[in-house]
C-alpha cells in the first residue's frame, strides 16, 4: 500500500518497547504484502511471536487485526495464515 500516513492501532497502556514491538510486527505484515520476497519466514514469525508476548489474548489480537486492516488494507491474520500454511505450525501457538 503506497500511503503509509495512517495510525497504527496501539494500546496506550503498553510501554514504549511494547509499542515498538507491535509496530515492528505491523511493519512485517506490510512488508509481507508489499515485498514478499524480502521477508524471511523466520523474521516474520519471530516478529509474530514477540507480538503475541504482548498481545496474548485472541480477542485483542482480532480487534487489532480489524483496526489494522481498516487503516492499512492488510490483515495480520491472513499474513500469519499464509505463512503458517507454507511453513507449518507456529511454535507456541
Amino acid at each position: 500500500m503506497a500511503d503509509k500516513s495512517y495510525d497504527y492501532p496501539l494500546d496506550l497502556s503498553w510501554s514504549a518497547d511494547e509499542m515498538a514491538t507491535v509496530i515492528a510486527f505491523f511493519n512485517a505484515v506490510e512488508d509481507f504484502n508489499e515485498k514478499p520476497k524480502s521477508v524471511s519466514s523466520d523474521s516474520f514469525l519471530s516478529a509474530y511471536r514477540a507480538f503475541k508476548a504482548i498481545v496474548p489474548s485472541k480477542a485483542q489480537e482480532k480487534q487489532l487485526d480489524k483496526e489494522f486492516e481498516k487503516v492499512s488494507g492488510y490483515s495480520t491474520y491472513q499474513a500469519v495464515q499464509q505463512l503458517t500454511k507454507k511453513e507449518g505450525k507456529i511454535n507456541g501457538r
